[in-house]
């Protein structure tokens, strides 16, 4: 059968940077499998599974290798094709994925999404995250999907050339590195996931859901500007709300067409 098709990228206002992610608009999901074999071919950080039934928006993500249980920018890009393509009179989609609810809101500032904030704990430095990341962090601070590895400056965070192996070896599926911002920027931050298929993720809704509550007790604020440093980079605003991180960013259209499956 044949499905509407679009790459958009997600978190910026321009087209070639953000992160892009494929969305995929079925009448039903497939088998596991066959989701798995689409994000492989699209060969994208994310793609995600959108499935209209009775009347709610049912989404799932995959990266190439692994479906994951929460994404910011695929639930970003999927909440612009349907505001902007499926069903422009909407201004609020709320989708149902393993993680719960998640509100997407359009406002002046972009798409405003809902999502779970990902508290963590401070630990001691596990082994090898220091030959990993090819610098000692300050802190590292945990939580079940994530370490957090607090660096001492922006530039060190931007210069970063880590060994994927190692982390791909450590006991969680990926790390984010964080140091105060620079450039106007409350933070700057990094995302590695080697284990999950993504070496370096360009701009990482999800790990906002742990910086957030992190820098709200570092900084004793709750609204941020942050910077993700990668290649491509991206800017998100967010603010924490009580146990729940507001994510603001915009998309750019790319491609748009059909896909055979």
């Amino acid at each position: 059968m044949r499905v509407p098709f679009f790459q958009v990228d997600a978190f910026t206002s321009q087209r070639f940077a953000g992160n892009p992610a494929a969305v995929m608009v079925l009448p039903s999901f497939p088998d596991d499998a066959t989701m798995q074999a689409i994000a492989a071919e699209n060969n994208l950080a994310e793609t995600a599974f959108l499935v209209l039934q009775l009347g709610q928006y049912h989404l799932r993500w995959f990266t190439p290798t692994v479906e994951v249980p929460l994404c910011g920018h695929a639930t970003l890009a999927t909440a612009a094709v349907i505001m902007e393509r499926l069903n422009l009179g909407l201004d609020e989609v709320v989708f149902q994925t393993a993680s719960g609810p998640l509100p997407v809101t359009r406002s002046s500032d972009g798409y405003v999404m809902d999502f779970p904030s990902r508290p963590s704990d401070i630990v001691a430095p596990p082994h090898g995250i220091a030959k990993a990341l090819g610098v000692a962090p300050m802190e590292v601070h945990v939580n079940q999907y994530n370490y957090l590895a607090v660096l001492d400056h922006a530039k060190t965070v931007r210069d970063l050339a880590p060994d994927f192996v190692a982390i791909a070896g450590l006991d969680r599926p990926g790390i984010i590195v964080t140091a105060p911002g620079d450039d106007g920027y409350d933070f700057v931050s990094r995302y590695f996931a080697p284990a999950k298929g993504i070496p370096e993720d360009p701009v990482t809704g999800a790990a906002h859901c742990m910086l957030a509550p992190f820098w709200a007790a570092r900084l004793k604020k709750t609204t941020f500007h942050g910077y993700q440093a990668s290649r491509r980079g991206g800017e998100i605003d967010c603010q924490l709300v009580g146990d729940r991180v507001n994510l603001v960013g915009h998309c750019v259209f790319y491609l748009e067409g059909q896909a055979e499956i």
